[in-house]
């Protein structure tokens, strides 16, 4: 059996893990600087890691239409 191929980076779970932490502290913020105001949700949060981590080139699939 061949060996599954990983949707996303381990590097991508990281990325998601630290915003979360900071979402959890109440420090995560949205937007262009963070202008946008607090994050007030865990989707929100998660959506936001995944957008640092397609800036940084990181393996991920893209973004749905």
């Amino acid at each position: 059996m061949a060996k599954k191929k990983r949707k996303y980076s381990r590097s991508v779970g990281k990325e998601v893990e630290k915003e979360m932490r900071r979402y959890e502290r109440g420090t995560a913020r949205s937007g262009k600087g963070g202008k946008a105001g607090k994050v007030k949700s865990r989707k929100q949060a998660i959506a936001i890691a995944l957008s640092i981590a397609r800036k940084k080139g990181e393996r991920l699939p893209k973004k749905p239409k």
